[in-house]
């Protein structure tokens, strides 16, 4: 029986500890944990505290709780623990003994040998610093491989096709993009560049800012109260999570402080356009040094097959945004961002000891799914823009949500229709299921819409449209929802179909299946078409003669061709309609 070496990943913000069983790479979690926070402290009783008992008392007791120690390593920094102090390795130490105890739980037997990832960007003090730390935990490192390395691993163990791939790799506390060849478990890094000291704690620490703001605002200054100060460290990095999957998040803390003896309450509310816009900065370094690492590795982006997600950070849907602009890829996250690095970790130990691997996908959602809305499109004004919200490739179980504003003044109603597919027209995308939030409050334009997608593992779509301002909301479930042809057997069915065609050959029923998908679309047309109606005749009360009639002849125009069912009619009508609300709003 081959020795087992453990695979660890020693985060900034969480470490985890992985091993590969029966082929396939696991992470192992303890107390129902996968991951355990990057966080070291002495308790009450003087008791050494690792993991979340030492995160859940920082907001207690500050001065003797240690994290984001990886920041640290390589440096002579020492932390006051109690009566003592101690250096960054021996910090990261007690992180890996915990991690080690864990492994060994759960395997049932001593271990003593661990591969253990490192940033690619790191320096030879900073690796050295992470092998001491590994032997002062009691663990000798067999070797440390480069997080993307790991990442790659994770996701094309058994790779038999030449890839080009690049690696963006942003965590807690450090960011790096490597550029990689693979091809059948070889993974070369050709180039990497990154920053040691930027990541998802630079972003807390604009949240912490903005809070930080609105309280001094209220004449509040907690920059001298320590404990007040790590709540809203805490409750920014609790935000920062909430907007990688919701528009706005309510930050509370019931007790913050005291102000000439009356208790403060915190209460602010961030939007992720807010959010957005203060960690801009760090995002736009990210993706220069994407483009440095590309012109070292002498690539372009055109020469990139995939671009794969590493570190928690990397939820932040601006990032997802601006690569998948950048590279006109969908980056990959099939696998657990905060997990992949060391699942790599585990599947490099494997390798080492002579075992196989396969590789270690999780269950995704193979489609995009989202809704439709007034937008541009291909430079023009267009009402059935469709909005992503749960992308294609994204790990299942997912809930995700986004804003939407209504258009109008005193709108009382939204039309909300599901779309599954990939086009930017929604028209050309999959309706998959449609209602109407009725009784919206009355107020100007802009009244916020939030709508919440949640998919689960057996396909179900839940949809729930809220008045963000009343609570006023509306849910539809959609069973089945990704039960639908994948694009390859879109493909072949299309090709089944013209070559019937072709022949001649077309009988009944296939005829009635050709007309059965027309009615489909037809039914879609003729919906958006009453919805935008709708529409035109709320905004007739408040528009001058000349513009009514003009509206007025457009809604006619439209009913019209429906009568005629005139689809193309129809589309043309509902252009001139939408290009003509558009200018009496504007």
């Amino acid at each position: 029986m081959n020795e087992t070496i453990i695979g660890i990943d020693l985060g900034t913000t969480n470490s985890e500890v992985a091993v590969v069983i029966s082929g396939e790479a696991k992470v192992i979690s303890q107390n129902d944990e996968i991951m355990l926070p990057s966080v070291v402290g002495l308790g009450d009783d003087g008791a050494l505290l690792v993991g979340t008992s030492a995160k859940n008392q920082y907001t207690l007791y500050p001065e003797r709780t240690i994290r984001s120690v990886k920041r640290y390593m390589g440096t002579d920094t020492q932390f006051p623990l109690g009566t003592d102090t101690y250096f960054p390795q021996e910090v990261s130490a007690m992180i890996l003994k915990r991690l080690k105890n864990i492994a060994e739980d759960h395997l049932g037997q001593p271990v003593q040998k661990a591969v253990i990832t490192v940033p690619a960007y790191f320096s030879d003090a900073q690796r050295q610093a992470t092998k001491e730390a590994g032997e002062i935990a009691g663990l000798e490192v067999v070797r440390m491989i480069n997080e993307p390395t790991a990442a790659a691993l994770a996701y094309d163990a058994s790779e038999k096709e030449h890839k080009k791939v690049l690696i963006y790799d942003l965590g807690g506390g450090t960011f790096d993009v490597s550029v990689v060849s693979m091809q059948q478990n070889v993974i070369e890094v050709l180039s990497s560049h990154g920053n040691n000291h930027l990541g998802g704690d630079d972003f807390d620490e604009k949240i912490f800012e903005a809070i930080q703001s609105h309280l001094m605002e209220q004449g509040v200054d907690i920059a001298e109260d320590s404990k007040a100060v790590a709540r809203v460290v805490r409750a920014a990095e609790k935000a920062k999570i909430t907007l990688s999957d919701h528009p706005f998040a309510r930050i509370e803390e019931e007790y913050l402080t005291t102000k000439k003896g009356h208790p403060i309450h915190l209460s602010f509310e961030l939007s992720r356009e807010h959010y957005e816009a203060l960690i801009g900065g760090y995002i736009d370094e990210t993706l220069e040094s994407v483009h440095t690492a590309l012109k070292d590795a002498n690539l372009t982006v055109s020469d990139i097959d995939d671009v794969i997600l590493v570190g928690g950070s990397t939820r932040t849907p601006l990032i997802q945004k601006r690569l998948a602009s950048d590279f006109n890829l969908t980056p990959r996250a099939e696998v657990n961002p905060d997990l992949c690095v060391a699942m790599g970790a585990a599947i490099q130990a494997a390798l080492m000891s002579g075992e196989s691997v396969a590789s270690s996908l999780v269950d995704i959602t193979p489609y995009t799914f989202g809704t439709s809305a007034l937008s541009e499109l291909n430079g023009e004004h267009y009402p059935y823009r469709f909005v992503p919200i749960i992308k294609k490739n994204s790990p299942i179980p997912v809930s995700k949500s986004d804003v939407f504003y209504t258009a109008h003044d005193g709108q009382k109603a939204v039309d909300v229709m599901i779309y599954q597919g990939e086009d930017q027209d929604a028209l050309n995308n999959i309706l998959i299921g449609e209602f109407t939030v009725e009784g919206l409050q009355d107020t100007p334009a802009n009244n916020p819409i939030v709508l919440a997608l949640n998919l689960d593992l057996n396909g179900i779509l839940t949809v729930t449209a809220t008045e963000k301002n009343t609570g006023l909301k509306k849910s539809i479930t959609i069973n089945n929802a990704m039960s639908r042809f994948d694009d390859q057997q879109i493909d072949a069915a299309k090709n089944r179909i013209d070559a019937l065609l072709d022949d001649k050959q077309c009988d009944k029923s296939s005829s009635h299946a050709s007309n059965q998908e027309a009615t489909t679309k037809e039914h879609q047309v003729v919906v958006q078409a009453n919805a935008l109606k709708e529409k035109a005749n709320s905004l007739l009360p408040d528009l001058g003669e000349d513009d009514q009639e003009d509206m007025i002849d457009q809604i006619e125009a439209i009913n019209d061709a429906i009568k005629a069912n005139d689809m193309n009619a129809i589309k043309i009508a509902m252009d001139e309609l939408s290009d003509l609300i558009y200018y009496v709003e504007t």
